[in-house]
C-alpha cells in the first residue's frame, strides 16, 4: 500500500474515533480545531442545527497584524484569546473540544489553553 494513503487512513481513523464521542449540543458545542502547516483555524460549531457559531484563524483580519506567523504556538495563543472572546460575546461559556486527529500538545494545547483562560470550559 502506498505509504501516503495509509496515513491518510489512519489520520481518518483517528478523526472518527474523536468525533465519535464528541457531538456539540446547543448547551456544549463543538470547538473543532484544524491545523495546516501555514495556519490554524478554529470553529465553535452547533450539531444540532448545523451551524457554525463562531470561528477565529490566523488568516483574519483582525489577527494577522499581531501574529508574525500562522503556524507556531504564539499564534495559536491569539487564537485561543480570539475565540474565547468571541465565544463569550455570542453568549457561550461551555465547549467541548474536538481535535480531530491531532494530538494534544503543541499548538493545539496552546490553543486550549488560551481558550481557558479567556474563560472557555473545555
Amino acid at each position: 500500500m502506498n505509504q501516503e494513503k495509509f496515513i491518510q487512513q489512519q489520520r481518518l481513523r483517528r478523526r472518527r474515533h474523536v468525533r465519535k464521542r464528541v457531538r456539540g449540543t446547543s448547551e456544549r458545542p463543538r470547538l473543532t480545531v484544524f491545523r495546516s502547516n501555514q495556519h490554524l483555524y478554529c470553529q465553535v460549531i452547533d450539531d444540532s442545527i448545523g451551524k457554525t457559531l463562531v470561528s477565529a484563524s490566523t488568516r483574519d483580519k483582525e489577527l494577522r497584524d499581531t501574529i508574525k506567523t500562522g503556524g507556531n504556538c504564539e499564534a495559536a495563543t491569539v487564537v485561543g484569546k480570539a475565540i474565547a472572546e468571541r465565544a463569550t460575546a455570542a453568549g457561550l461559556s461551555k465547549v467541548c473540544l474536538d481535535r480531530g486527529h491531532l494530538r494534544y500538545n503543541g499548538r493545539v494545547a496552546a490553543l486550549a489553553d488560551a481558550a481557558r483562560e479567556g474563560g472557555l470550559l473545555l
